[in-house]
């Protein structure tokens, strides 16, 4: 029959030709629905073999059309959604049916699904080629393949199913190439290493991170290039730990099944270090979390999306784009968020996606394409970092690391590094301050006093800087000025023993 022959060359055209997905069939294989999301003008395609016989039967499976295209339009979140809608009949009905066609069939406005059907009368021959024509494109249905015979027509039937069959295959198994084994392996590292600093003193302890390997900016300029990878297994808080492991739980094992446990692996660790990199570069405070490389299975994602579009929206675009949306826009409007951290995270895991590719789907030269061009932007970005140590550190980050330098007695290198940088921060009492406690350490009293009296100047009510003043003065017998410091000290602090013992003690002399 022609009806029969059109229907399997349209549905052979679109499967094989075109790409289209087999949304489903029916199980008479007489009914199709079929896919393309890239093709704006025909997303969905409903191919209906029936020999129509009342108009009224007509209207109604236009409506129950329309009802399932709004559960498909759902599925792909889009404003609206056209159906072609084409039924293949021996005879068009025997009632006034034209009506129906006039205009497409529009669901209530809420829905926003259109149905634009076309009726293939296969009575008329030459007209049921011009429709198909007009609808698939002028290089549909070449001259001769109107009236196929059985066989061919069976032909056709079988190679659609089949290919429809194998594509639907491959497309799952995309999605089997690994199990989330590492996903779980890092999130009991990371939650090993927060029981362990919470029972050497919390992870909320500035000293407690930094010893367990936080990004700390002026120890990665002293050489400690470890600092690029412990970060991403250290958290701040149980929130903290409790949010990323979560967002690992849900990202990791679906990364590590398109790409393999391995490559997951490799991605993980190159967007944790992009990400400290980015964060090394741009931000100079203290930070630690596995944001960076959860970024970067967002980065695996959205590489998936560039080589598959078409099974990344069907899949997990929408839904993965929307995710990532609202972190970035997180972390650009909650402050204390490291937002540099999570864009190179997200940049790594991409580029560390593009480096591996996916299992048994190589390109060679476009690994190493990646290769070169991530490998050449790392070592660009850790040159300019190392030679513009000044601009990677702020206050903050100085006198936490001075302070570190101190309680370790390390005086010569706490001098060093704030004698530095009071140049820069000449107004701070607080950089000034520590700066003579170095001094007073190295028995360099006059410079000590110098710059107590510099930190007085600054903040009259500093007031452990004029008991330092006054220690400096009682040492060099200056008993005057030492009791002037040590008054100033216990009148901005009067429940103060120690000021109390010095203003008692200086006064008996």
């Amino acid at each position: 029959m022609i009806a029969e022959s059109l229907f399997w060359s349209t549905a052979h055209y679109l499967i094989v030709r075109k790409q289209y997905r087999v949304l489903q069939i029916s199980r008479d294989k007489q009914e199709i629905w079929l896919e393309k999301v890239e093709n704006k003008d025909l997303p969905i395609v409903r191919l209906i073999r029936y020999d129509l016989d009342w108009s009224q039967w007509l209207q109604r499976d236009i409506e129950q059309v329309a009802a399932n295209g709004s559960r498909i339009r759902r599925r792909l979140v889009r404003g609206k959604l056209t159906i072609s809608n084409l039924y293949f009949t021996q005879f068009p009905p025997v009632d006034d049916y034209e009506h129906h066609l006039v205009k497409p069939y529009l669901s209530s406005a809420k829905e926003k699904v259109e149905v634009v059907t076309t009726i293939i009368d296969s009575s008329n021959v030459s007209q049921s080629k011009d429709k198909l024509h007009d609808i698939m494109g002028t290089d549909f249905l070449l001259e001769g393949r109107m009236e196929l015979t059985e066989e061919e027509t069976t032909k056709l039937q079988v190679e659609s199913l089949r290919d429809a069959s194998e594509r639907e295959k491959a497309e799952k198994a995309i999605f089997h190439s690994g199990k989330g084994f590492f996903t779980f392996f890092l999130i009991v590292i990371q939650v090993a290493v927060f029981i362990l600093m919470e029972l050497m003193g919390g992870s909320t302890e500035t000293s407690i991170l930094i010893q367990y390997g936080a990004k700390f900016n002026p120890l990665i300029l002293e050489g400690e290039w470890w600092r690029f990878i412990t970060p991403m297994f250290i958290h701040i808080g149980f929130l903290h730990l409790l949010m990323n492991s979560l967002a690992l739980y849900y990202l990791g094992p679906m990364v590590e099944r398109i790409y393999g446990n391995s490559r997951f692996l490799f991605i993980y660790i190159l967007a944790g270090f992009s990400g400290v990199l980015a964060s090394f570069l741009f931000s100079p405070n203290l930070s630690a979390g596995a944001s960076g490389a959860i970024f970067g299975c967002f980065g695996a994602l959205l590489y998936f999306g560039v080589v598959f579009p078409r099974l990344f929206l069907r899949s997990l675009g929408f839904n993965i784009l929307i995710v990532l949306a609202i972190n970035l826009m997180f972390g650009f409007t909650i402050p204390g968020i490291d937002n540099a951290g999570h864009i190179g995270g997200l940049v790594g895991g991409f580029a560390a996606a593009g480096i591996v590719r996916f299992p048994k789907k190589k390109r060679i030269a476009s690994q190493v394409l990646y290769l070169a061009i991530t490998t050449a932007l790392i070592l660009g970005l850790l040159q300019y970092g190392f030679s513009n140590p000044a601009s990677l550190m702020d206050k903050q980050s100085v006198l936490i690391h001075a302070q570190e330098q101190i309680r370790a007695e390390e005086f010569d290198k706490a001098y060093q590094l704030l004698n530095e940088y009071k140049d820069k921060e000449r107004d701070s009492a607080d950089i000034l301050f520590l700066l003579s406690f170095t001094e007073v350490k190295r028995n360099d009293l006059e410079g000590a006093k110098v710059h107590l009296q510099q930190v007085v100047e600054l903040n009259p009510q500093f007031h452990e800087a004029h008991y330092n003043l006054s220690l400096i003065y009682l040492e060099q017998g200056s008993l005057n000025e030492a009791k002037t410091y040590a008054e100033n000290a216990l009148n901005l602090q009067p429940d103060n023993k120690d000021y109390q013992e010095l203003v008692e003690r200086i006064t008996s002399l």
